[in-house]
């Protein structure tokens, strides 16, 4: 029996966000069962496991765009690593980029924000950066799209605010921005409050952020500050779904960075608006919440069954969909397979 998912050959499926959200979904189910027990090695690892295998699945003939590199505390062979093929090989060439779970810290310690995520596009139309693992980000949504300049990235944080502000026919002290914790961002938050907005800030959750920032109606009015590479990328095709837009620039954390950077081509120091981090109009991403957040709440597990919520996002058309999904669980652990294979699964 022929267990793979459709997708039309040669052209990306306009159906592939259904596909994708299956593999969000089963890696959200199985790393869901480690929320709050402060063992996030044992829940990326689950997560991780159970989304490869349902992207397996998928015809698809993708590539991972940017990884990460493999690590002994996951397991051997455990990581979706630059470079992986994904996918049963006969259908549509595709650059992937994926996260089974965005959020390892807030999911131990059961916080708001941690999520799976997936991410398709025609090959070719990702950016591929260098062994760099950190950029400088700027998202706002399609209100201020048309008014966020690449002088944002280097301007004082006030001239930012005052260019979103009027975009969103705001004052800057109603303006919440959204920032990781970390000592990297001090200067920052003293500049955001010094000019008179709110700080969001949160111990993880980039990739969250940044939806609640790309997003029309969401809390945040934009996010600030450096995050991982990885989920700027991803970052860049939800984005760019929703009509938003975003600037980013390769930020160097180590001497050896440093020296990648200086040593490549001058662009690789530009900063890079979303067309130039997504080529074109096709995208599709695909994210499910592991716990809750304030866009989509995490899995909820009752006996026997599951409740899931994801969104899916397809560029082409700015279409965005919300799923709230009931799995049934036949056996222990048998959540992500039920969330793979479609048919154990209920939408309403």
């Amino acid at each position: 029996m022929n267990d793979s998912i459709d997708v039309s050959p040669g052209a990306i499926s306009p159906n592939i966000g259904l596909d994708l959200v299956r593999a969000t979904e089963a890696s959200a189910l199985a790393a869901g069962r480690w929320t709050g027990l402060g063992r996030p090695n044992e829940a990326e690892r689950v997560g991780t496991e159970a989304m490869v295998r349902v992207l397996q699945r998928i015809n698809m003939d993708g590539v991972v765009v940017l990884g990460e590199a493999e690590r002994t505390s996951l397991g051997p062979g455990v990581a979706i690593a630059t470079g992986q093929r994904l996918g049963t090989g006969r259908g549509p060439a595709v650059d992937v980029l994926a996260k089974a779970l965005e959020g390892s810290r807030l999911l131990a310690g059961g916080y708001p924000g941690a999520l799976a995520a997936v991410a398709v596009a025609p090959a070719g139309s990702i950016l591929t950066p260098p062994n760099i693992h950190y950029m400088e980000k700027i998202v706002v949504n399609q209100e201020v799209a048309s008014a966020l300049v690449p002088e944002c990235l280097d301007a004082p944080a006030a001239w930012t605010l005052a260019l979103v502000a009027r975009a969103k026919r705001k004052q800057v002290r109603d303006l919440i921005v959204f920032v990781l914790d970390r000592p990297r961002h001090t200067d920052l938050v003293a500049e955001i409050r010094a000019a008179g907005a709110h700080v969001l800030l949160r111990s993880g959750g980039d990739l969250a952020g940044a939806l609640m920032a790309g997003l029309r109606d969401c809390q945040a009015d934009l996010l600030m500050g450096t995050g991982g590479v990885v989920q700027g990328l991803l970052t860049a095709c939800a984005v760019k779904a929703a009509g938003g837009a975003m600037l980013g620039r390769l930020a160097p954390q180590s001497p050896e960075e440093e020296a990648i950077l200086r040593a490549g081509p001058p662009e690789m120091q530009s900063i890079r608006t979303l067309d130039d981090m997504v080529k074109g109009n096709i995208a599709f991403f695909s994210a499910t919440a592991i716990t809750d957040g304030p866009l989509l709440h995490g899995v909820h597990y009752h006996g026997i069954r599951a409740e899931s919520n994801s969104i899916i996002m397809r560029a082409e058309l700015g279409v965005r969909r919300i799923i709230q999904t009931e799995h049934w669980l036949t056996d222990e652990g048998q959540g992500a397979q039920g969330a793979a294979e479609g048919d154990k699964g209920k939408q309403r």
